[in-house]
């Protein structure tokens, strides 16, 4: 006896299939442009973000390099995995960055700006002399 999947479920079964078959083939074609944008991203990163954030560069460096690796056994889907995740360390490596460019800068606007209140409150004792 054969089992048959109940009617109202075969559209979703075909849907399924679709995207099995896509994911397959995506899974399937060298991720060029993935590794391309990941490499792109690790090499801007390794400007002053290497100095700020190097844990965050050097783990991106490590994934690009492992893509790099994974494309020459052609296996594409842990390239282009590691590729994004190369990007995505990269770009955290250039927030992390920033972020200490701004924290340094609001510090240094504090510290001005504490100078300034020291100033105008001396000066009204220095004009009544």
């Amino acid at each position: 006896m054969k089992a048959h999947a109940p009617t109202n479920l075969r559209p979703a079964l075909w849907v399924l299939a679709g995207i099995v078959t896509t994911l397959a083939a995506c899974a399937g074609a060298p991720p060029k442009e993935e590794v391309a944008l990941g490499r792109a991203a690790v090499e801007r990163a390794t400007g002053p973000a290497a100095a700020e954030a190097p844990d965050d560069v050097a783990r991106a460096r490590e994934k690009i390099a492992r893509a790099n690796e994974a494309m020459a056994r052609k296996d594409y889907g842990e390239a282009r995995r590691l590729a994004q995740e190369a990007e995505a360390d990269a770009r955290l490596a250039e927030a992390r960055a920033r972020a200490n460019r701004s924290e340094e800068a609001l510090v240094q606007v504090r510290e001005s700006l504490r100078l300034l209140q020291q100033r105008t409150a001396e000066a009204p004792a220095t004009a009544a002399r």
